[in-house]
């Protein structure tokens, strides 16, 4: 069964592809060119949603199953900002890096320098005539600094709670058993099945 990923995001293909290997899994860009979806909702779950829907309209193939991760990080010390707006939290066209940077300066502003944090992924499931949608989070602490050079967006500042190290010092296996990601894929896993 191919499951087609409305997203275009390297470190997310990658980490999807790692934890769905009973599926063919493909991103968009592989089947079209790839275009803008704007994603205007207030919610994670909402976003995840617009995107699904976007790639299955435009794809036009009744037989695929499209899968839409919108995901992020929520600072306590920062009233659970960057929330939905973490990819684009240094600006619109701000890369990983920028975004890191920014959240870790404005927490310092704060006068902290750490501060308790979670992340939310959200996975909307779109084939014909069926969305559902599903969560997972990950709690833990925002650093500001940044240790490691694995993963990818605010993972060198994040420690999973009962971790002494940073999700960019973790290797890919125990990432994999965290990872809010992981845990909202299991659960979208077991829909697909059914489908």
């Amino acid at each position: 069964m191919k499951l087609v990923l409305a997203t275009s995001n390297k470190g997310k293909v990658r980490e999807i592809k790692a934890l769905c290997q009973d599926y063919e899994v493909v991103p968009y860009v592989e089947l079209m060119e790839e275009f803008d979806i704007v994603e205007d909702a207030d919610s994670f779950k909402d976003n995840a949603l617009i995107k699904a829907r976007a790639v299955y309209n435009a794809l036009g193939d009744d037989d695929v199953i499209v899968i839409a991760d919108d995901s992020g990080i929520s600072v306590n010390v920062l009233d659970g900002e960057p929330g939905i707006y973490s990819a684009r939290y240094g600006g619109e066209d701000a890369t990983d890096k920028e975004n890191l940077h920014k959240l870790i300066e404005d927490i310092k502003k704060k006068g902290v320098s750490s501060s308790p944090a979670h992340y939310t992924a959200a996975i909307a499931i779109v084939t014909k005539g069926i969305e559902r949608t599903v969560h997972g989070w990950m709690y833990g602490t925002a650093l500001t600094e940044t240790k490691g050079e694995g993963g990818f967006g605010y993972d060198p500042m994040f420690v999973p709670s009962g971790y002494d190290k940073t999700l960019g010092e973790l290797s890919d296996e125990i990432k994999k058993k965290l990872s809010h990601r992981s845990k909202a894929l299991s659960l979208a896993t077991k829909i697909i099945k059914t489908l």
